[in-house]
């Protein structure tokens, strides 16, 4: 797991420190683009410009040459400047809290809420939100932009979400993160019913079949080479590795649409939204990934057709998170029923029958 290590400069910089897993990438910007967490919010510019910059190093000394073979095994030390300071301030944000002790907090975010301050949403976020609701009490780990988070949800995805607000916590949820021992399953809305029988499905590389009508999804991901706020599913060894797994819950207008319940075994930016789009299945509601499809009038109906086709976010909705506490070591696990407007579009679509 990448170790954070605090005031490494007098303006107060961290450390990460980066080793080299298996089969890695030819060269160093490569590798670090696979190796470094998502929660450093690290781009490629920016890790390039570090290179550059003589922030990474290598048993002590720079590394300045992005083009450096590295191999299995190689530790880097990637000097961090202070997070930027959005000045995140405490707002008067209703949340609704799930559970909450000294240690942590589960909420269950809504549709449009970002979880944290960046330059185009300065406020109105979960952190903004928290900040009032916890005060002080926050996990400092994340820094001031960041405070207690852990993981994220997209900014229309709704459902579940941990804050950590002790370090020890912020500590312990990272590792069970890392370690992707945290059970969680997004109830999705999809177009077309994902089958096992389906030759096109059979046929798509990094898909395979498990018991039980599971669709497993197995590719890596990386930022889109022209769009850069996109994932792509990409085969060259630049990617973070991703898994996905999908159950078909109901089908709607025979093969029209499904409600499917999504795992993940790994966490990675806009997973199940990409994986699914990947397969054939993109969710309903998808700007990003969703294309030109539309539910067809003539599988489900006028009524059906429209609700689905201006359903104005993707259809995921974080339903059940499990984890160990931190602190006591007690095995806790939530769920959250759908949202309205996913359990209305879902009614109508029942209704199609």
């Amino acid at each position: 797991m990448p170790d954070l290590s605090p005031d490494l400069s007098e303006e107060g910089a961290n450390a990460l420190i980066i080793t080299i897993g298996p089969n890695p990438p030819d060269r160093l910007d490569k590798a670090l683009v696979r190796e470094v967490p998502e929660e450093a919010a690290l781009s490629r510019s920016r890790l390039m410009k570090m290179i550059a910059e003589g922030a990474v190093l290598k048993d002590g000394a720079p590394v300045t040459d992005p083009k450096t073979r590295v191999t299995e095994g190689d530790s880097f030390t990637l000097i961090l400047a202070p997070a930027e300071d959005y000045d995140a301030q405490p707002e008067a944000i209703p949340l609704t809290v799930v559970y909450e002790d000294d240690d942590l907090i589960v909420i269950d975010k809504p549709a449009g809420m970002v979880v944290h301050p960046a330059p185009g949403s300065p406020s109105g976020t979960l952190v903004n939100a928290l900040l009032h609701h916890c005060g002080d009490t926050l996990s400092g780990i994340g820094g001031e932009k960041r405070p207690g988070i852990v993981h994220r949800i997209d900014k229309d995805t709704t459902g579940l979400l941990v804050v950590a607000k002790s370090d020890r916590a912020h500590h312990g949820l990272a590792k069970q993160f890392e370690d992707h021992s945290v059970n969680r399953h997004y109830i999705a809305l999809v177009h077309g019913v994902p089958d096992g029988a389906d030759p096109r499905l059979r046929g798509t590389r990094g898909v395979s079949f498990e018991s039980g009508g599971i669709v497993r999804i197995a590719t890596a991901l990386a930022r889109h080479k022209t769009d850069r706020q996109r994932q792509a599913v990409v085969w060259d060894g630049a990617g973070r590795h991703a898994i996905t797994r999908a159950r078909v819950v109901e089908a709607f207008g025979h093969t029209a649409a499904a409600l499917v319940d999504c795992w993940l075994e790994t966490g990675r930016t806009h997973q199940i939204r990409v994986h699914m789009s990947y397969a054939g299945h993109a969710l309903l509601g998808d700007q990003t990934y969703g294309g030109r499809r539309r539910l067809a009038p003539k599988l489900v109906g006028d009524k059906a057709a429209e609700a689905g086709n201006i359903f104005p976010r993707q259809a995921l909705h974080a339903a059940t998170l499990g984890f160990v506490h931190p602190v006591s070591g007690k095995e806790l696990s939530f769920e959250s029923p759908l949202p309205p407007d996913m359990a209305a579009l879902v009614e109508t679509l029942r209704a199609a029958h």
